[in-house]
């Protein structure tokens, strides 16, 4: 007898398996506010030279680029008087007061001035958070063997409640890059404890079903980030509101149970017979959890007590050609696509529309790419589906290069107005006039 005939005994698409599905769920609808946060707490607004502290009132002539278009991150040594002629060519020098920013939009580049010069650090921001992601999957996996899956998950949920809370509160750049490197990690040791808890409690003919359904609510939580941050335009409001959730969720995992496997490999047999009585009660089958016995339930799993004696590490994915290989090949895959995905995600200011309507149209397209996929796996099989999925990402993508700049941003191109003036409200500032 398998683990899969004992989970039968017990009960092995009850009441029990739909709650678990759902306490496993709920916490990857808020995935979505974390990965994709700083699209909305990092976007840059509209911002112009801070004129100077002795500058008279009135509207103030900006340096123009080749373009025509006012210098975002130069101004006049001497400000000329906009009624005089536009001195392009005039002495011009840094924003040495600061920017006035766009008062509509709190972010964290208003907050710490992430603009010209300091623009990269948003990008470096996001960067670390991935590089958390990264370090998290090898150690919260070494961590989940040793301690057990359901620890790992309750501790990553605290992880990311603290980091991102902690985050709201941040006095600096630097600490705000450190919480969120620890929110990628913790990130991780929910993906990994989510994945495994959540294919060993159902049958196997229903695992592709149950984590496509964990998949689409993180496709529904791409939807409600747009909504939470049209709600909540601060950025550390919205910061906070994303992560104070995952407090809950961190008391709501002490009712999910162990990984029967871990504990049984783990000489905790004792342990995993209360829990398959304690599911069996839950879907109604007491009795036939009654039924089993340490000693049944040892010599059942006798065959994975066996293989799990035998030690594997990470270079064995080096060390085995055909492991070699799989690993190579599904390295450059995810690789192209995080980095493809991440790129058009992340860069949805650059497409010059509104970006609440913009990350609703890149949620949506995961709906039927989800039920596509699943029914091209399921007939197609699964390489025959990846290299298909991965070459019309790769044309699509490449097919951009020859869209015309003004069809991408969705808008007709136009000559820029030298002599028009217009105001900028600034949050805490006077209104200005730029020309």
């Amino acid at each position: 007898m398998t683990f899969s005939e004992i989970l039968e005994r017990v009960g092995s698409m009850g009441p029990f398996q739909y709650l678990h599905l759902t306490l496993l769920a709920l916490p990857i609808l808020g995935m979505a506010n974390h990965n994709l946060l700083q699209i909305f707490t990092a976007t840059t607004p509209a911002h112009y030279c801070r004129p100077p502290p002795n500058a008279s009132a009135g509207p103030w002539v900006l340096p123009r680029g080749p373009n025509g278009k006012p210098e975002k991150c130069l101004r006049f040594v001497h400000l000329p008087n906009a009624s005089l002629p536009n001195e392009t060519h005039g002495t011009t020098e840094p924003c040495l007061d600061g920017w006035v920013y766009n008062g509509t939009m709190d972010t964290i580049v208003t907050e710490w001035d992430l603009v010209c010069s300091s623009g990269k650090l948003k990008e470096l921001a996001q960067s670390i958070f991935m590089a958390g992601i990264l370090v998290g999957g090898p150690v919260f996996g070494e961590l989940a063997d040793r301690f057990g899956r359901k620890p790992i998950l309750t501790c990553s949920y605290l992880l990311l409640a603290a980091s991102g809370s902690g985050a709201a509160f941040s006095p600096t750049l630097l600490v705000y890059m450190l919480l969120r490197f620890l929110c990628g990690c913790s990130i991780s040791g929910i993906t990994l404890s989510t994945v495994i808890l959540n294919v060993e409690w159902v049958p196997t003919w229903i695992r592709a079903i149950s984590s496509t359904t964990i998949g689409y609510f993180y496709t529904f939580g791409q939807f409600l980030l747009p909504g939470l941050a049209y709600a909540v335009p601060k950025w550390r409001w919205l910061q906070l509101t994303t992560s104070v959730p995952y407090f809950i969720f961190t008391l709501s995992s002490w009712w999910t149970p162990e990984s029967i496997r871990w504990l049984v490999l783990n000489g905790k047999s004792s342990k995993a017979l209360k829990t398959l009585q304690r599911v069996a009660t839950f879907n109604g089958m007491k009795e036939e959890g009654e039924k089993l016995s340490l000693e049944e339930m040892k010599r059942n799993l006798q065959k994975d007590i066996s293989l799990a004696k035998v030690k594997y590490g990470l270079a064995d994915l080096i060390r085995v050609p055909i492991l070699r290989r799989v690993t190579f090949c599904l390295s450059i895959a995810w690789f192209s696509t995080g980095f493809a995905y991440y790129s058009l995600a992340m860069g949805v200011e650059e497409f010059g529309v509104n970006i609440y309507i913009l990350q609703i149209i890149f949620g949506g397209v995961d709906i039927p790419a989800k039920f596509i996929s699943i029914l091209s796996m399921s007939y197609l099989g699964r390489r025959i589906t990846l290299s298909v999925v991965l070459l019309l990402a790769g044309g699509a993508i490449f097919s951009l290069i020859f869209v015309p700049l003004g069809e991408k941003l969705g808008v007709s191109p136009s000559k820029p107005h030298r002599g028009s003036c217009h105001k900028l409200e600034s949050r805490g500032d006077p209104e200005f006039q730029f020309c």
